[in-house]
């Protein structure tokens, strides 16, 4: 067990000064706000996903066929053309969005790459930075 990876051997000569607690700290803030972008991506997808089924489900209805599309917390009764425009655009909004957030998670990816290297480096095995579901 001692010998385990990411086990803390209290008799080693392992100083954590206080510079590499922040930077241990922050790692773990970090990850934390990777997995919040991840769920957040997931939800965005859902949502266009759904769109796109309605924008399928919408080619199927009469031209002059109204139908009712919800804006806050009202359905007003539009004709399919102006409904397809605005699903394109929520589907857009959705896209633009996802797009913004994975840049975000590779944002964090870089540094979470930069502290990990660093700490590896002077920690070695008596570290695990590893997520336990990788």
């Amino acid at each position: 067990m001692a010998g385990s990876k990411g086990t803390f051997q209290p008799d080693s000569d392992v100083h954590i000064s206080y510079e590499d607690q922040q930077k241990i700290n922050k790692f773990a803030r970090l990850n934390a706000k990777l997995e919040d972008l991840k769920e957040e991506v997931k939800v965005k997808e859902n949502d266009l996903k759904s769109l796109e089924d309605a924008c399928d489900e919408i080619a199927l209805f009469d031209e002059d066929e109204k139908i009712p599309y919800l804006v806050g917390e009202v359905f007003i009764l539009q004709d399919t053309e102006t409904t397809q425009k605005c699903l394109d655009e929520a589907k857009k909004r959705i896209e633009e969005n996802i797009k913004e957030l994975k840049g975000q998670s590779d944002d964090v990816r870089s540094q979470m790459s930069d502290l990990k290297s660093h700490l590896y480096g002077k920690f070695g095995s008596h570290i695990n930075l590893e997520a336990e579901d990788e």
